[in-house]
């Protein structure tokens, strides 16, 4: 197999005026923040520099991860007897962590409780809360939407889980073929991935500008004054998602032997992305990079990391926890321990969709609150805040998939060395 250069090779990430990639998206952060803040009319002309950004990541990963993901598999005999051990020891990691990120949120809600004195708005609006509610997805939805009626129909669509589903049924497929349509195949997918991380560095030397334009847009659009009025809320958040890095990401890591350090500086450039455009797609491509860069075998980053975005979705959980119960505190409804252990027991079956449909956090939040019989309006006033805890909580989800790649690649006793920077990235 050839070697695939790694986006650290590229301009972008020697640095403008030898400035790092992560300096440049930190200066960029900064000047988005403030013209959010002192020109939020004139910041929405920026919008369409952080769209181009978007567009560009989203238009990159079918073909990338498809071809890392099918030559991960089918180019290595032995790899594909064991894509159902490491499907059974992710599910098992993912349900454990998102478990403890339901508890951690619901014991933050109990104690701060955020939701008493804010007063629901009554009325509009409630019938597109309505509408939200109804596309819930039920575990049968979920399922069937994890197969794809057609390949190109999920690739126009970005259906990361769909992708990930074909893909390792056509590596499969290839890895019991034999002869040159085998050789042709895996070679032809070696060169799309080559061209495709080449891909990722010419477009990670646009992100400053695109992530910049994207913090600009969101405190453009809901201003720093509306932190005032929710601050309890959004501090709930922030806070409780610290504590959850604190007390079982950390200890996950010193547990499966994870350096910690080395890690944080491996993931720290694609966080920050996650972070600032609240988009896990846009920091995907280079968390990829990051992963393998760290040393994680790239059979196991293809398949943990977008499984990761449907089944550990760590910082999503957490904020689900304390929405719905913020929203019976707001309403003034005295929710009983036992009950609030029945709505989490729900998110956590119902949020495991949340990557198949669109305003996913929202459309899970009010499915669970209409079920429950809690006030729709509730989410009227989260969505003041909600792109200032979208990124947080975007940021955590991205950090706990790149360590469960690595927790991954450790159970299986394959974590490697660290590639230094400057040189190639095996196949």
């Amino acid at each position: 197999m050839s070697n695939v250069s790694s986006a650290t090779s590229s301009p972008a990430s020697r640095g403008f005026l030898g400035i790092g990639s992560s300096q440049w998206i930190l200066i960029s952060m900064v000047v988005g923040v403030l013209i959010g803040t002192f020109a939020p009319e004139q910041s929405v002309y920026l919008k369409p520099f952080a769209n181009v950004f978007l567009r560009m990541i989203k238009s990159l990963i079918v073909p990338l991860l498809f071809a890392t993901l099918v030559v991960g598999i089918a180019g290595h005999g032995d790899d594909m007897k064991k894509v159902g051990k490491l499907a059974l020891r992710s599910i098992i990691y993912f349900e454990i962590v998102t478990t403890a990120a339901l508890a951690i949120g619901l014991i933050a809600v109990n104690l701060v409780k955020p939701g008493v004195g804010v007063q629901l708005a009554v009325g509009g609006g409630s019938e597109e809360f309505k509408a939200l509610a109804s596309k819930t997805p039920t575990f049968a939805s979920v399922l069937e939407h994890t197969v794809p009626q057609s390949f190109f129909e999920a690739a126009a669509n970005n259906e990361v889980l769909q992708i990930v589903f074909f893909a390792i049924i056509f590596a499969v497929a290839l890895a019991r073929t034999e002869g040159k349509s085998k050789t042709f195949f895996l070679d032809w997918l070696q060169s799309l991935s080559d061209i495709m991380f080449k891909f990722v560095g010419v477009v990670m030397a646009y992100a400053p500008i695109g992530i910049g334009a994207a913090i600009g847009v969101t405190v453009g659009k809901s201003g720093l004054g509306i932190l005032l009025n929710l601050a309890k809320l959004v501090g709930t958040l922030y806070v409780s998602l610290i504590i959850f890095v604190l007390i079982v990401l950390v200890p996950v890591a010193l547990i499966m032997r994870i350096p910690i350090l080395r890690f944080w500086s491996a993931v720290k450039s694609p966080w920050l992305i996650a972070f600032s455009t609240a988009s896990s797609e846009a920091a995907f491509p280079q968390a990829m990079q990051a992963m393998e860069r760290f040393g994680v075998p790239r059979r196991i980053v293809a398949f943990v990391l977008p499984t990761g975005y449907s089944f550990n979705l760590d910082g999503s959980t957490l904020y689900l926890a304390i929405a719905s119960v913020f929203v019976a505190q707001a309403a003034g409804i005295d929710m009983p321990l036992s009950q609030q252990l029945l709505m989490m027991l729900t998110l956590m079956l119902t949020s495991k969709g949340v990557a198949a449909v669109p305003r996913a956090s929202l459309v899970i939040l009010s499915g669970a609150l209409a079920q429950f019989n809690l006030p729709l309006e509730g989410i009227a006033v989260i969505l003041g805040v909600d792109a200032i805890m979208d990124m947080a909580r975007t940021s955590v989800n991205l950090l706990g998939n790149c360590l469960a790649t690595a927790v991954m690649a450790r159970w299986e006793g394959v974590l490697g060395e660290p590639v230094p920077e400057g040189q190639a990235l095996a196949a």
